[in-house]
């Protein structure tokens, strides 16, 4: 059997769709692309219109060229409007997010044994090891569940309540992936700075870190995926500065930088707080790279909001920043607001934010010049990232998931050079 896999969305999708590529390779399937596969995982992301939009096109495309394949969908947009994808072309079986951990079997007890077997002598499974899907690191949920209420934000409602995978369960995973060669390991969660709190007893993420960092070798880095900003606090920056263990990469949401906005957006912090965040993290590890994410145009947005939010993107030390044009999203409070920015408006705003945001890539990257990184190769070896999430193009001569000492020589045709 073929089997192929595709993903949209943010790193905890991305964790859960790396399960279900283990899940097939277990039982002897064979990776392929969407066009020549027998079943087609649609791992869908919700948190915008066009992501919706995306995912109904991605299977209406699948289903056309393929249409022999047996697709299965399943993630946030499947969870919130299974009513929707279910009458979508070629779909199989609809997996809402809480029977994610069911998919594999909900998957094998609808295949018949020509379906899962096939016809050929292959191997009954292969193991888990660096390249599957084309990934060299290995992304591990460690958290899932939202509690919190942005007022234009609909994961809570698919994601549920938060649940924390307990420490040991955490470690333990940790040595399976060491085990199968992963060298750096990307924590991830959908409220990844609320780890622990429902536990019992209660734990933190300051106290995972903390084993990691005790139980960890040389050989593996570990990557911090995004954290809001009250909770990404000085014990962590200080750990991720101290111990080596840590990738110097944060990615500290903002969402807008004005407090009437955030207020709105039932954002607990305001932009004074997260000014002084983003500038002691910059003043503690001086060459870390700290990403955002900015929502422009949310209802009642006014032409001082936005020069405000300009203004402060850039003079920030900001290094990269994802633009999100908002989106009403259905059952949330923002949804009902009537003082709505014209489309056309967003756009134009998001267009704005983007050129802002390469400028700040650019100032980090011309920053960095000269400087020596460890990194770990990609691809065919000549792709490097680093620990502060520079990709470096090197010479040739190494193979995939190697660490090697970087010094970031040049930019030629928009590509980082090393060597």
């Amino acid at each position: 059997m073929k089997y192929s896999v595709v993903t949209f969305g943010c790193r905890v999708n991305q964790a859960d769709s790396l399960a279900v590529e283990e899940g097939f390779r277990s039982h002897g399937a064979i990776a392929a692309e969407a066009e020549g596969a027998d079943i087609v995982v649609v791992n869908t992301c919700s948190v915008t219109a066009s992501a919706d939009q995306a995912a109904r096109q991605t299977i209406r495309r699948i289903a056309r060229i393929n249409p022999g394949a047996k697709i299965v969908v399943t993630g946030c947009y499947a969870t919130r409007r299974s009513d929707e994808v279910v009458d979508l072309p070629g779909v199989m079986r609809v997996v809402p997010n809480d029977q994610k951990s069911q998919l594999m079997p909900l998957i094998l007890r609808d295949l018949t044994t020509a379906d899962r077997f096939g016809d050929g002598d292959r191997s009954c499974g292969s193991a888990l090891e660096p390249g599957i899907a084309g990934r060299t690191a290995f992304t591990l949920c460690v958290q899932t569940g939202c509690a919190e209420e942005c007022s234009y934000c609909v994961i809570p409602t698919t994601r549920g309540r938060p649940s924390s995978v307990p420490i040991e369960g955490v470690l333990a995973e940790v040595e399976r992936v060491k085990a199968a060669g992963f060298k750096e390991i990307a924590l991830t969660g959908v409220h990844l700075g609320s780890y622990g709190r429902d536990l019992q007893p209660r734990s933190s993420l300051v106290d995972l870190l903390e084993r990691l960092a005790e139980e960890s070798c040389e050989d593996v880095l570990f990557r911090i995926s995004s954290l809001e900003p009250m909770d990404c606090t000085s014990e962590i920056v200080d750990l991720v500065a101290s111990a080596g263990c840590f990738a110097p990469h944060f990615h500290v949401p903002l969402q807008h930088a004005t407090n009437r906005m955030l207020a709105a957006m039932r954002r607990p912090y305001t932009i004074e707080y997260y000014c002084a965040l983003v500038d002691a993290i910059r003043s503690r590890i001086p060459h870390a790279s700290v990403g955002s994410d900015i929502i422009v145009g949310f209802p009642g947005e006014t032409d001082d909001d936005f020069t405000e939010l300009s203004s402060y993107l850039e003079s920030s030390p900001l290094t990269h920043v994802h633009v999100f044009p908002y989106s009403d999203r259905p059952g949330t409070r923002a949804s009902t607001r009537r003082d709505k920015v014209p489309g056309a408006i967003i756009r134009e705003r998001a267009r704005a934010i983007r050129e802002i945001g390469q400028r700040l890539a650019a100032a980090f990257r011309a920053s960095q010049v000269g400087r020596v990184h460890r990194g770990l190769t990609l691809e065919d070896g000549s792709l490097v990232v680093t620990g502060n999430y520079l990709k470096l193009r090197i010479p040739p001569g190494r193979t995939r998931n190697e660490w090697v000492s970087v010094r970031l020589t040049s930019e030629h045709d928009g590509e980082l050079l090393g060597g």
